[in-house]
């Protein structure tokens, strides 16, 4: 079996991890993706990041009828930082015969730098790169394979800046978490 796993803060899942992971699924034939929420990013400001609780909440009600579309609570049953490397070697030891590709966009290659044990994440999985707006596939790594992926230009930030300033961010975000975001007036 062929397993993507898709990492990141998701402060809120929107649409762009959606296209992303859908079409990350159907360029190298994968046959589950996992949605992995960080408990504590190591590499960001955590500040403005809500409760974990809510952030498993809201993928598990963005992902819901897609069949290829998994989450796990890897990286929050450690707590801390989460670490990729982590992560891997708990998905190697679950899924030992199965192949492993972990999917970033191309946003996060500039950080690569300081990733925790680079080395051996690459030995363990696909590496994968998926283009992002603003974010060119420059320089890149021989051991990371890219994919083109449609051009949406969305991010948390943004959908955080524009619930603050009480804008609409209607359709950047699926209708159920739009619904959750609003219901209990997050990122407020």
């Amino acid at each position: 079996m062929k397993i993507g796993i898709l990492g990141g803060t998701f402060n809120p899942i929107h649409i762009g991890h959606l296209i992303l992971a859908e079409e990350a699924r159907e360029k190298l034939g994968l046959d589950k993706v996992f949605f992995v929420p960080t408990c504590i990013a190591p590499h960001k400001d955590n500040s403005d990041v809500t409760d974990v609780s809510y952030r498993l909440a809201m993928i598990k009600l963005a992902i819901s009828g897609n069949k290829y579309f998994f989450v796990s609570d890897v990286e929050i049953k450690r707590t801390g930082r989460s670490y990729t490397i982590d992560t891997i070697k708990e998905f190697k030891k679950k899924f030992p015969s199965d192949e492993l590709y972990f999917i970033i966009g191309s946003d996060l290659l500039k950080y690569l730098d300081e990733w925790k044990d680079l080395g051996e994440i690459v030995r363990m999985v696909g590496f994968v790169a998926a283009t992002r707006p603003g974010y060119p596939l420059e320089s890149i790594p021989s051991y990371i394979k890219t994919i083109p992926i449609r051009a949406v230009d969305v991010s948390g930030f943004e959908i955080r800046k524009a619930i603050k300033e009480d804008k609409s961010f209607r359709y950047l975000v699926s209708e159920a978490v739009f619904n959750y975001i609003n219901k209990r007036a997050l990122y407020r």
